[in-house]
């Protein structure tokens, strides 16, 4: 698989591009950046290590390796100015993000290719990709809640003092402050979290709020997130290029999935080679399923006034394809799936593992 990375000299691109390269899976890895020099010194770089991992082709390029891509994916976005306003940076980036989807429709793309959004605000901007490029619904994915579930999960293991890969645990619905955790399926060593021993509210409402503001965290201490989302990149590159059918949180457009509509957005979604496979509709708690409709009314409150104030992104409305389902007998329907808690939170039957990334073993 050939993957370019746009934005691959900034920090996310160029981790991005060294962990599918420590990875070994893709063929070829192209950066692309507006800074040509930082561009050059990134390849550079991970050339000379080359010879330590796997036989694949890196270069430093423009938008003329687009056509021969199998998968693209935009990292770029601008950082917040002190004293902007959210809506102001998710307006600056939108314009930024319009001008690359522009210039990715100009190189041209194949007609199955994957794109994955990075850039922030990823859901609104997965949205405007989806519009925009003219590919079919399910070929565009955005990183979604990906990055904040190994977050979720990496903070809970190391409350629990247990290794990170025994913990199960996944965050749904926005990347940003509506995000959903899914305590109803999280899981240590196999078991139900609530059941652990020390387990308890407090804990889990301390874990989620620091979870909510890593990335914040992230910044104030290094300048921003490099590592955790390069490789929660790699997770969903590798499921595309190995065809893997991995149940992933990342976002999509949702067409009735939970009763959501026209908006992108993290729901347990199964990805393979086709970008999005399946959306899972798995059984949750009530308060659960409520946060999440909820995320998906602000997020579309930000879609809205982003359109209202980029008329340029409106002009395609996206096209409502259903995902294509797991199943050969289960074509364009949400796939599901009912969890052995029964959705209230009580019993203690088995349950379902929605995220998909609880091995510790080498992925793809």
């Amino acid at each position: 698989m050939k993957v370019s990375i746009i934005g691959g000299g900034g920090l996310v691109g160029s981790c991005a591009a060294f962990a599918l390269q420590c990875g070994g899976v893709v063929s070829q890895i192209d950066l692309i950046d507006l800074n040509a020099d930082l561009c050059r010194g990134q390849t550079l770089d991970l050339l000379h290590g080359a010879s330590l991992v796997a036989d694949q082709r890196i270069r430093a390029t423009g938008y003329e390796a687009i056509p021969e891509s199998d998968l693209i994916m935009v990292t770029a976005g601008l950082r917040r100015k002190p004293d902007e306003s959210r809506l102001d940076l998710i307006n600056r980036n939108v314009e930024l993000f319009l001008n690359i989807l522009g210039q990715i429709k100009a190189a041209g793309v194949k007609k199955e290719a994957i794109v994955l959004v990075v850039s922030n605000p990823v859901d609104v901007l997965t949205y405007l990709a989806t519009a925009q490029l003219g590919l079919p619904s399910r070929q565009v994915i955005g990183l979604g809640t990906q990055l904040d579930s190994a977050r979720f999960r990496s903070l809970i293991a190391e409350a629990l003092t247990l290794p990170a890969t025994q913990v199960t645990a996944t965050i749904l619905g926005e990347h940003g402050d509506s995000m959903v955790p899914i305590w109803s399926a999280a899981q240590a060593g196999g078991m139900p979290l609530d059941k652990f021993p020390g387990w308890n509210a407090n804990t889990a409402d301390a874990l989620f709020k620091r979870t909510k503001g890593s990335g914040a965290e992230v910044i104030k201490l290094k300048g921003g997130a490099g590592f955790a989302v390069g490789l929660s990149i790699r997770d969903v590159v590798h499921a595309v290029a190995l065809d893997q059918k991995r149940i992933l949180p990342v976002s999509s457009l949702v067409n009735g999935t939970y009763e959501m509509r026209d908006v992108c957005i993290s729901v347990p979604t199964v990805v393979g080679r086709g970008g999005v496979e399946a959306q899972l509709e798995i059984e949750l708690w009530a308060k659960e399923v409520s946060a999440l409709q909820q995320s998906a009314r602000v997020l579309r409150e930000t879609i809205d006034q982003v359109l209202k104030k980029n008329p340029a992104a409106a002009k395609t409305p996206p096209k409502f394809e259903p995902a294509k389902a797991a199943a050969p007998t289960a074509q364009n329907r949400t796939v599901k799936v009912t969890m052995g808690s029964g959705g209230n939170g009580n019993g203690g039957s088995s349950r379902v593992t929605i995220s998909g990334q609880s091995n510790g073993g080498r992925r793809g």
